[in-house]
């Protein structure tokens, strides 16, 4: 695979000008650090059809061939390293301003089971323009990982994580997630304004250098833990989540069938184990 990669990539902050109200006064304005929120437009192109779009994307830029690979293995168009031969941005036909908010992924083989999104994805949107219950539960199987990871180890994450969180730092105003190692090591942290997104971007990195499927890592997230979420950790054979906020009931169910196991509210000294809790050592 082959990855093309522009030197200029858009800037994941911006600056802007904010008037701070402060012991019960106004101040005067001073610059400040917001996140930026930009469309990703995702274009397939594959043996025998002209580029297309899949699926365009509200996002934090930064990691965009990673976002739109991960969302694709999310969709389930794709499943390996093997199925894309390259991914670049896109400038054919489009305007200079639009030249990092388009990204081609070249497919191997004409896809036969993927679908164009219904509507346009928002970053808070996992599943929307999904058209059928069948469609957001694809190609799902259980989880099988012999996978143990100690209750120190998990308590300990969410602040290895949010360490590495260097756009929360600066904007406050990004999802964070993070893979780690089952000895409780983050590895891996992406941001993004979407959680889901956040998510892509770390299954489009571990397929894009080969590391996929994820048998033995924890995912861990900055907030709470969604039906989408869960299927995605289950696509990529991710035996663990971790997250500091409260899982959905259909998240769940969807992690007990899935074979993950799934924990919530983690905290210092403190977490619940909603599924498979024979994976957590105490």
């Amino acid at each position: 695979m082959s990855v093309k990669v522009d030197s200029e990539p858009r800037r994941a902050t911006a600056t802007t000008r904010v008037v701070r109200f402060r012991a019960k006064a106004l101040g005067t304005a001073i610059p400040d650090q917001v996140i930026t929120e930009e469309p990703l437009e995702i274009r397939i192109d594959a043996p025998g059809i002209e580029p297309e779009p899949y699926a365009t994307i509200m996002r934090t830029p930064g990691n965009d061939f990673e976002l739109a690979v991960g969302f694709l293995a999310s969709e389930g168009v794709i499943d390996s390293r093997e199925a894309f031969s390259t991914v670049c941005y896109c400038t054919l036909g489009e305007t200079e301003e639009q030249r990092y908010n388009i990204v081609t992924v070249s497919l191997r083989e004409t896809p036969g089971h993927g679908r164009s999104r219904a509507t346009a994805v928002s970053s808070a949107c996992g599943v929307c323009g999904s058209r059928t219950i069948a469609d957001v539960r694809q190609r799902i199987t259980p989880v099988s990982s012999e996978a143990l990871v100690g209750a120190e180890q998990v308590a300990a994450m969410p602040e290895r994580l949010r360490r590495k969180q260097r756009l929360f730092k600066a904007t406050g105003a990004v999802h964070a997630a993070g893979l780690a190692t089952l000895s409780g090591e983050v590895v891996l942290c992406r941001e993004d304004v979407g959680r889901h997104n956040a998510v892509d971007k770390l299954l489009g990195k571990a397929l894009m250098d080969g590391s996929w499927p994820l048998h033995s890592n924890v995912l861990i997230l900055s907030g709470r833990i969604a039906f989408e979420l869960v299927q995605k950790a289950a696509l990529a054979s991710i035996p663990v989540i971790a997250a500091v906020g409260a899982p959905s009931s259909l998240a769940i169910d969807l992690a007990e069938e899935c074979g993950i196991t799934l924990i919530g509210f983690v905290g210092p000294d403190h977490f619940n184990v909603y599924s498979h809790p024979e994976r957590v050592l105490a």
